[in-house]
This record gives structure tokens, C-alpha cells and sequence, in this order.
């Protein structure tokens, strides 16, 4: 015993304060949660809505992206796109056989605003439903507004009004942060919790059957609210604080960038943000632990699933839906690898480096004409 004691203080010793803080912060954020609604739970009704909701948001990041960014700050883009893809495929286990994911996007808001982080969120979704199947194509618009713009708008609007007229480095900041992050997830869960649970009060047989997702609001509001409340959002809320302490320590222009009419090319490259993109290759490399969770997240159910649930019947629609799209990679997997974990890794990989193709030429088109105005 006292020998590993030892070894654990030499290793406390000869290892960097600012990268224990990082994968102390990385292994506490795998308990964060976030909601992906596959395609059949919503009506195509709804998702047209949602989808049309979400547009003006899109518009506002696209602006955003052109007033701040240049195709030199991609790097920038393409890695909270990236940290936010991967993080998802980190799978953990909750009570009740469900699991749970991260999202990310109270810190991308903090440090890119929320309507760049809204792009940068987006592009991580989409790339997952159209590649990976997590996610439907149908629901990309309900799933970008509680995860793309809900979340990170309503974590940075706790935050500004707990550090407003602060100086950089106060310490106000780390608490409105945490705050924001607990706020912006818990209400992310209550959106996403009544888009199921108004959809069996709208839609159903002429008996009352659901057509899609069978959850009442006295259901899909308990089961997805609380959780995140006494868990997940008290996570995510401690999470974000210490993200926000160490860059506070270690590069307090970054919390500086939302106020900058444009964010400079140096302060966006690979070397201010090395040890996150050293993490975030970590996390590939790591990633097969997300298949050591048994179960599904909460409301992302397979139809074939739902008997082994106790639900006698499988909805109309849901059934109609669900085989939308076929993804060439479901389920993060390589059938011809036939290794599961192999697979994920190389899911990540090729999942990151698509976010990074896609994050270029989007801002790229975006910045086309600042570029040629210069």
C-alpha cells in the first residue's frame, strides 16, 4: 500500500498541474448528458416546425461567423465541432439501464459566443445523423435546437448576467459558468422532454393509439428533467466552472474572444490550443470505453426494442420512419472490421476529420466575400 502511494505521489509529482486539471475535467465530463431524438419519435409536422425554428439561429451563426472568423480561425471551429462529435460517442451508464452523453456546448458558447458555437454544435450533429445514423435526418432540427441553440444560448445568458461590467479574471466568472452550465442543460432536457410528450396528444388513431413517441408529458417530462437536474446538470455545471478556472489560468484571452469584433488568427491557432487537441486525439485513441455502457439513452430506442420495454404495440408512424435513412456507418461501426472497438476508434477518426473538411469549406463559403473584399 504504501508503495502505490509512492508511485501515485511521483506521478502527481512529475505531471503537469494544467494537464491533470484537463483529463480530471475530461474523465468528470463522460457524465454529462444530452439527448439525441431518432426519426419516427417526432411527426413529420413537428420536425418541420422545430426545423423552421431553428433557421433564424442558423442565420444569426452564419453572420456571426462572417463578422468574426476568417478561413485562418478554422482550426478553431473544426475543434469545438470536433470535441463536441467525440465526447457524444462517450456512452455512460445511468440508473434504470439507459445511458448517457456530453455535449460541450455551454463552453463553446462561453468562449465562441453562442451563435458560433450554435455552427459549430450543428456541424457535429449532422455529420452524426447523415454518417453514424445517431440522430435522425428528420429530427436534425429538433435536435439542433436543444442541443445547438437551447443549450449553449441559455448557458450564456446565465453567465453574462453573472459576470457582467467583470474583469477577465474574476472569479465571478467560474461561478456563472457552472451556474449556466447546469441551467442550459437542464432546460435543453425540458424542450427536448415536451417534444415527446406532446406528440402522443396530437397525434394518435382514431382510438388513441400514438402514431410516434408513446410518452405522455407526465412521462417524457419526470424522465428526462430530473436526471439532468440532480445529476447531469450538477455535472456539466462543475464541469464548465473548472474549464473556465483553468482557462483562466492558462489563457484568459480566450474568455476575451465574444467581445472582439474579429477573433485574430493568433489567438486561434494549433499552438494556444495544443493540449485540447492532444486531448481530444487521447479521446479517439479511448473511445471504445463508450461501449462498455449497457443500454440506450433515454427516448432513443429502437422499434425493436420496445417490447423487451413492456410497450404492447409498436406506433404507426414510428414504424414508417425509423428506416429513413441508412447510415454508412450505424452505430459508429465497421461491419467488415469485426471488431467493435477497432471500429469505433476509426469512427472517430473519420468522423473528426470530416467535421474538419466540413468546418473548412462552411467557413471558407461564409468569409468568401470578406476575403475578396480584402
Amino acid at each position: 500500500m504504501t508503495r502505490i502511494k509512492t508511485a501515485l505521489k511521483m506521478l502527481k509529482s512529475r505531471t503537469p498541474r494544467s494537464l491533470m486539471i484537463y483529463y480530471g475535467i475530461f474523465i468528470t465530463w463522460l457524465f454529462t448528458t444530452a439527448m439525441h431524438i431518432p426519426d419516427g419519435y417526432l411527426s413529420p409536422a413537428t420536425s418541420v416546425i422545430m426545423f423552421i425554428i431553428v433557421l433564424p439561429f442558423w442565420g444569426l451563426g452564419v453572420r456571426k461567423l462572417r463578422q468574426k472568423m476568417s478561413s485562418k480561425n478554422v482550426p478553431l471551429v473544426a475543434l469545438f465541432a470536433a470535441f463536441s462529435f467525440v465526447i457524444m460517442m462517450f456512452n455512460v451508464p445511468l440508473p434504470g439501464g439507459t445511458t448517457a452523453h456530453a455535449v460541450g456546448g455551454a463552453l463553446a458558447a462561453i468562449v465562441l459566443g453562442p451563435e458560433i458555437a450554435t455552427m459549430a454544435i450543428t456541424i457535429a450533429l449532422v455529420i452524426q445523423a447523415f454518417f453514424f445514423g445517431d440522430g435522425g435526418i428528420l429530427a436534425i432540427g429538433a435536435n439542433c435546437f436543444n442541443m445547438a441553440v437551447v443549450l449553449p444560448y441559455v448557458s450564456y445568458a446565465i453567465y453574462q448576467a453573472i459576470t457582467k461590467n467583470q474583469a477577465t479574471s474574476s472569479k465571478r466568472r467560474i461561478i456563472g459558468a457552472g451556474i449556466g452550465g447546469w441551467t442550459g442543460l437542464t432546460v435543453a432536457a425540458f424542450f427536448a422532454a415536451v417534444e415527446f410528450g406532446i406528440q402522443p396528444m396530437l397525434f394518435h388513431t382514431a382510438d388513441g393509439t400514438p402514431l410516434y413517441a408513446p410518452y405522455p408529458l407526465s412521462v417524457s417530462i419526470p424522465a428526462m428533467v430530473i436526471p439532468h437536474a440532480l445529476i447531469a446538470s450538477v455535472v456539466e455545471g462543475v464541469v464548465t466552472a473548472l474549464v473556465v478556472a483553468y482557462l483562466l489560468r492558462t489563457n484568459q484571452s480566450a474568455l476575451e474572444f465574444v467581445k472582439k469584433t474579429e477573433i485574430p488568427v493568433e489567438l486561434s491557432g494549433f499552438a494556444k490550443w495544443r493540449a485540447l487537441w492532444i486531448g481530444l486525439v487521447v479521446m479517439i485513441v479511448i473511445v471504445p470505453i463508450g461501449l462498455l455502457a449497457p443500454g440506450t439513452a433515454w427516448g432513443e430506442w429502437g422499434t425493436e426494442q420496445f417490447s423487451s420495454l413492456g410497450l404492447a404495440f409498436i406506433p404507426q408512424g414510428m414504424a414508417k420512419l425509423s428506416g429513413l435513412w441508412s447510415a454508412p456507418l450505424p452505430d459508429y461501426n465497421f461491419p467488415a472490421l469485426k471488431n467493435a472497438n477497432l471500429a469505433y476508434i476509426l469512427s472517430g477518426i473519420v468522423g473528426t476529420i470530416v467535421i474538419g473538411i466540413v468546418a473548412w469549406l462552411f467557413t471558407m463559403l461564409v468569409t468568401l466575400r470578406k476575403t475578396e473584399a480584402r
